[in-house]
């Protein structure tokens, strides 16, 4: 959210000097996902699991915390002792480094506190802090860069804080001033747990977690590696330019991603609470349902007014060349929420490798496309890329599934609304855009087509 939220600051005209500051903002920030995945390894998936699984839940909170702290710390020890030659080895200034290791470690203090909280079942403080989180970055984004400037001027105080050309080193100071926030309201957790470190529930924790590791490094691959290639395969006159309409564009699929995010958020926990439940394959087959009903609206609403959103979303018509993503970005993020509800069966199992197994071959998939289709088509590659990896890691996730933990789902409801939504959208945006008498006739079909198929449940919802 709040990456989407920032995109109309950071493509209004004036508030980055231009397309290609916006692109090596975007590059950073590829860089941050790649190494929370890193940081994280694994250990809020395996936190899950043994918190549903053993007995001693104060020893898997403990040992989890106590694990991430050491090894973030450390990471952080090295990163600052090691900073001018990751910035030598990546092309980002060291400047930028420094920060963004002090954002990485706040960060990962966070994980397990958070996931202790939608383990126990409290959203509301969960999503609080969160938002919090966001409204403190967002205001203080506005501040650095639409109203220092001016204010500086006439306030002395300011004035000294104010720094001509540095507005991305801004956009990092406010993610680490909201960041630190962040922990010190969730810090009460750590003054609460006991601080015991169980040394073979460790070792259990980490054998688990680390084949979830691995599918995170090649999901982060799979999410934002390709800005990354379009860096270092792409002319260097152009790749920065090139980054930044792709990643502003690519930002009007976060529509699916924040419906598919919250989604799993919630679902994660119950899978695993549910797992021991009389015939829980049952309520994970209809989730998935749910799941694709509501994400097909999601995609063809999002598909017909893209146009419009790109008005208030993507502001300066400098990124709109790259509008032809978004049908594909939508599309492969789409498949993406299904893979996370489908990968239930190997979680549940213990059976973490086999995300590791599916997410590599994404990876890899992700990696040969864009290096074969970028020279070729620029991110227009990046894009096709996406969507293949992310629609064979979909249908892999399923096939292993039938196989080691058969899930009774309704096939022909799940890809009736998935052929029709994505058939109708590709048609909406490629054929007819622009006219929205028959896009907009499209998604009123579609919606009567899901209102007719799930009239019971939307008539039981609607008692409620």
């Amino acid at each position: 959210m709040l990456s989407f939220l920032l995109v109309p600051l950071y493509t209004t005209e004036g508030v980055l000097s231009s397309v290609a500051e916006y692109g090596e903002v975007s590059v950073i920030f590829s860089y941050f996902v790649l190494f929370n995945v890193i940081l994280a390894y694994g250990m809020e998936t395996a936190f899950f699991r043994f918190f549903n699984k053993e007995d001693d839940k104060d020893s898997v909170t403990s040992t989890a915390a106590m694990s991430l702290v050491i090894t973030s710390i450390g990471f952080f020890i090295l990163g600052f002792l090691f900073k001018n030659q990751i910035s030598s080895l990546i092309d980002i200034d060291v400047k930028y480094i420094r920060l963004v290791l002090w954002i990485l470690l706040l960060d990962a203090l966070v994980i397990i506190p958070f996931a202790w909280l939608r383990a126990n079942e409290k959203p509301m403080r969960y999503a609080i802090i969160k938002i919090f989180n966001v409204i403190i970055n967002i205001s203080l984004n506005v501040f650095f860069l639409l109203a220092l400037q001016g204010l500086a001027s006439n306030n002395t105080m300011l004035e000294s804080i104010y720094i001509p050309n540095f507005e991305i080193n801004y956009i990092f100071i406010a993610n680490l001033i909201a960041s630190g926030i962040t922990l010190l309201l969730i810090f009460p957790f750590y003054a609460k747990i006991k601080y015991k470190f169980d040394n073979v529930l460790w070792k259990k924790m980490i054998k688990y977690a680390t084949p979830v590791l691995i599918a995170g490094v090649a999901f982060s691959i799979n999410e934002t590696f390709d800005r990354i290639l379009l860096d270092y395969l792409l002319p260097e006159n152009i790749a920065k330019t090139e980054i930044g309409m792709y990643s502003a564009c690519y930002k009007l699929a976060l529509f699916m991603t924040l419906f598919a995010t919250a989604y799993r958020l919630g679902i994660e926990p119950f899978f695993f609470s549910h797992a021991k439940a009389e015939n829980p394959q049952k309520n994970y087959a209809r989730i998935l349902e749910f799941f694709v009903a509501f994400g097909s609206i999601i995609l063809l609403a999002v598909v017909v007014f893209a146009d419009m959103l790109k008005l208030i979303i993507v502001r300066s018509e400098d990124y709109w060349e790259a509008m032809w993503i978004v049908p594909l970005i939508l599309t492969a993020n789409f498949c993406l929420g299904i893979y996370h509800n489908l990968s239930v069966w190997y979680k549940i199992t213990d059976r973490t490798k086999f995300g590791a197994y599916i997410s590599i071959f994404g990876a890899l998939l992700t990696l040969g496309l864009n290096f074969w289709l970028i020279p070729i088509i620029s991110y227009k590659g990046s894009a096709i890329a996406t969507l293949i990896a992310y629609a064979s890691m979909m249908l892999l996730s399923y096939y292993f599934g039938r196989k080691y933990y058969p899930i009774p789902y309704n096939l022909k409801k799940i890809i009736m609304y998935l052929f029709l939504s994505v058939t109708l959208s590709m048609l909406s945006f490629y054929q007819f855009r622009g006219v929205y008498i028959v896009g907009i006739s499209m998604l009123i079909v579609f919606l009567g087509i899901v209102y007719y198929a799930e009239q019971k449940v939307i008539k039981q919802l609607l008692k409620k």
